[in-house]
């Protein structure tokens, strides 16, 4: 069955995951849901990135409510029979951005922000959508700090300049920000990644990837935001090119295995992560889920994991910026043995 989840004020919320929201969709495993992600930089540039409905949605949240976090979720959707201990497997099946323009800030959280004198700024890109390729059309220091979330800026009032001139950015569309709601009480910010998925920031969660999330709560509470159209590993300036986004997707309950963090499968490579505020520990954490992930699910032995690890697995920053730092490993599929067809031919 297909659903459709549109982002509204009963549909949203603003900054935060809460495992006692009521549903805003119920679904059943297996089904297909069209849903809505808007960013929460829409503002940076409103008479391009803004419809009348982004509009109103701004005005209905009162800026009290938005918080602890500050990215716009649309959710949480309920998977009918899904319990703590199963996988929620979510085939994340297009992602089409909803507007020709970006924004992209240099944040006062960004990696290098006391060296640029702590200044912000806005630069806008435009979607080429028959190169797939983003270009920069202007940028401007934001007036004050960039400190409310959903604020809303008119370019015009602001010293708009040139800004990378002739530089062209391949587009990926993804979602910095989707997850389970976590087993806690109350709300639970949408900026540090975690076990529940959340702020992850991994450009490789688009069209074409499945990724695996935990359940930790009766009927999952799936949520989605923090839409991008391009991003590089890091994101040091604090934030990608933000975006709203149409975002298909499937939903199903996996039983067959568990795995206790966020896992990425796509076409060519299977994806681990590790987040903590020290990088080391970040990496150590990733390393050893990536062990994880070859003994338990490709039945290696530790032994063999660690070799294979060291000679065909890729760690990476995935980003410096939301508090809890993230590294993903990445191993490619083509490594591993053939499957086995059994008697039915899969």
């Amino acid at each position: 069955m297909l659903h459709i989840l549109r982002a509204t004020k009963e549909t949203v919320h603003w900054g935060y995951f809460d495992a006692a929201l009521a549903p805003a969709l119920k679904v059943k495993s297996g089904d297909h849901v069209h849903v809505q992600a808007i960013t929460h930089h829409a503002g940076d540039a409103p008479d391009l990135m803004m419809d009348d409905a982004i509009r109103q949605l701004y005005r209905d949240i009162p800026e009290d409510d938005r918080n602890p976090g500050v990215h716009i979720m649309t959710g949480p959707i309920h998977v009918e029979g899904a319990k703590p201990g199963d996988m929620l497997e979510v085939r994340y099946l297009s992602m089409i951005p909803r507007f020709r323009h970006g924004s992209n800030l240099a944040a006062n959280w960004g990696y290098l922000y006391k060296e640029f004198g702590e200044k912000e700024r806005v630069t806008i890109y435009a979607l080429d959508e028959n190169s797939n390729q983003a270009e920069a059309v202007f940028a401007y220091d934001y007036p004050g700090k960039y400190l409310i979330p959903g604020r809303i800026t008119h370019p015009e009032s602001c010293n708009c300049q040139p800004a990378l001139p002739g530089f062209r950015i391949p587009v990926r569309p993804h979602l910095g920000t989707a997850g389970v709601a976590p087993d806690m009480k109350g709300r639970v910010s949408t900026i540090p990644p975690g076990v529940h998925g959340g702020n992850i920031d991994n450009w490789r969660i688009g069209a074409g990837s499945t990724v695996f999330y935990p359940v930790q709560v009766d009927g999952g509470m799936f949520s989605v935001g923090d839409p991008h159209i391009s991003q590089g590993d890091g994101e040091l300036s604090g934030t990608a090119i933000e975006a709203s986004l149409d975002v298909m997707m499937t939903i199903a309950i996996r039983r067959d295995f568990h795995f206790p963090t966020p896992l990425i499968e796509t076409p060519h490579e299977w994806m681990v992560h590790g987040f903590d505020e020290d990088l080391n520990v970040a990496m150590r954490q990733a390393s050893l889920e990536m062990l994880r992930l070859l003994t338990d699910l490709k039945g290696t032995s530790r032994d063999d994991a660690y070799s294979l690890m060291s000679v065909a697995a890729d760690f990476t920053v995935t980003q410096v910026v939301d508090g809890r730092q993230g590294i993903h490993a990445r191993i490619p599929r083509s490594v591993f043995p053939p499957r086995k067809q059994d008697p039915s031919g899969r």
